[in-house]
């Protein structure tokens, strides 16, 4: 059976909600398959994002990965393309730890590519009424560190793995940050693991070589 891994983040920065954590268990209540899906939220820890994340992709060993977490102030659905070998933390994570100018990964590439379909999931959420939009930069910070990681497992079978970056929910956004509504945000997830299950993705564009 093809199975997904989808991920995201408890809360962090005084915040109370994380929406890519509730948006991933509104996605799990909902799932009807026929894929079997593992989800989990991961701590908003460097270490313990990472081990967590590995724990999972060893134990499940999953088809596809989607990975997710908040990006306060962008307006929209953000599917990143690249994740950068590079830990630089503006705030210390849950655990109070704060790299700055370390790497992601020891001796790995400066950065990897994502193996999702970012320019197809893009388009079918915007084709679903959802603002999305491809990003280049998923920051520094522990969502750059998890994506590197689950680009970086190097025998886990994986034939996609990326990571998306959602909005505020609009039930909980500050005041003055743009937002979505959270049904909107798990149905952008679902829209990236169907698209993901059924875009066929070439070498070339896994590795990054291709617009």
């Amino acid at each position: 059976m093809t199975t997904v891994l989808l991920t995201g983040f408890e809360p962090f920065a005084g915040d109370a909600t994380n929406p890519s954590g509730d948006a991933v268990r509104l996605v799990a209540d909902q799932w009807d398959g026929p894929e079997q899906l593992v989800t989990a939220v991961l701590p908003v820890e460097f270490d313990g994002a990472r081990r967590r994340l590995r724990q999972l992709i060893a134990t499940h060993d999953p088809d596809v990965v989607v990975a997710t977490g908040l990006a306060g102030g962008r307006a929209g659905i953000t599917i990143e393309r690249v994740a950068i070998n590079l830990l630089d933390a503006r705030i210390p994570d849950n655990a109070g730890d704060q790299p700055v100018d370390v790497p992601s990964s020891p001796g790995g590439p400066a950065a990897r590519f994502a193996t999702l379909p970012v320019k197809a999931i893009t388009a079918a959420i915007m084709d679903a009424g959802i603002p999305a939009t491809v990003s280049h930069s998923a920051g520094t910070f522990v969502c750059n560190h998890a994506m590197f990681t689950v680009l970086d497992v190097d025998d886990s079978g994986l034939r996609r793995a990326g990571f998306i970056h959602v909005p505020y929910a609009s039930m909980d956004a500050p005041v003055g940050q743009p937002s979505l509504a959270l049904v909107e945000i798990a149905r952008a997830m679902r829209i990236a693991i169907r698209t993901s299950l059924d875009t066929d993705v070439d070498a070339s564009y896994a590795a990054g070589t291709i617009a």
